[in-house]
């Protein structure tokens, strides 16, 4: 049994595909762990949606900020981007049961030994903290006045955490951190303008897994989201990103017990 990490698809189905026939991927046999943003500015969201749905648990699927993106334009909360690609999601007829499926993903995980988020995590937490955090989101999701939550999703205020957050000020925090999160003082507080390569922080802050005394520290931490970051040197962190929509790479990693135990796989995104 191999378990597999995967970066953000972003709609690249082609990419996913040539991915599963690289690592010689068995649903019966392994488990794939998507790491969020499976949809938009890529080509064919549809399709993969639907091709992961088809793996059922064999493909575990995170959400991020452009899942989430999907769900808010689709209930009216959110306007498209210009540069959205969801029109073939949001005109498909099964909609509603994709749309469904996907916003009873979570937000965060911690299996295998390994703590899996999309973008980031905030330093006053620790693994446990982590997934606790987003399961409170996602049981948000799950509710039943569930548009209401994201109609109050958008914001960058607050900016830091705080332990007597609540309501919608504290899934505001806990989406962002998740979903967003790139920079961050030392205090926590979190920095949303930039998104330059991790040597290149705006004044006064630092990439989130560089900020000294941070929980997760020593804690394998695989995350996306963040195509800019370049080469980092750190045993605890792994960034799959590997900017497939933008012309780079598809990447997943056969996890070990560690980042250095672990193995690198990625495939062209140059469509076939």
């Amino acid at each position: 049994m191999a378990v597999y990490a995967v970066g953000d698809v972003q709609g690249c189905d082609q990419a996913l595909a040539r991915l599963l026939d690289t690592l010689a991927f068995s649903p019966s046999r392994d488990t794939l762990y998507l790491l969020g943003d499976l949809v938009n500015r890529g080509p064919h969201s549809l399709a993969v949606l639907r091709r992961l749905m088809a793996l059922e648990g064999a493909a575990q699927c995170l959400l991020g900020n452009h899942d989430l993106h999907l769900l808010a334009s689709a209930h009216g909360v959110r306007k498209p981007h210009r540069s959205d690609t969801l029109d073939e999601i949001l005109h498909a007829p099964d909609r509603l049961r994709l749309l469904d499926w996907l916003r009873r993903r979570p937000l965060a995980w911690f299996e295998h030994g390994w703590l899996m988020v999309h973008a980031g995590v905030l330093p006053q937490w620790d693994a446990a903290q982590t997934v606790a955090l987003a399961q409170e989101l996602q049981e948000a999701l799950c509710s039943a006045d569930w548009i209401d939550f994201l109609r109050q999703m958008y914001g960058n205020q607050p900016d830091r955490w705080n332990e007597r957050l609540c309501g919608s000020e504290r899934l505001r925090v806990i989406v962002n951190a998740l979903t967003r999160l790139r920079f961050c003082s030392a205090q926590g507080v979190m920095e949303f303008g930039s998104k330059d390569r991790a040597d290149a922080a705006p004044s006064g802050f630092m990439p989130w897994f560089d900020v000294p005394g941070r929980k997760t520290a020593g804690v394998p931490l695989a995350f996306g989201h963040w195509s800019t970051l370049g080469a980092i040197d750190r045993g605890d962190v792994l960034p799959l990103d590997s900017a497939c929509v933008w012309g780079g790479r598809l990447t997943a990693a056969r996890l070990g017990h560690s980042v250095e135990q672990t193995e690198l796989i990625s495939v062209s995104c140059a469509p076939t």
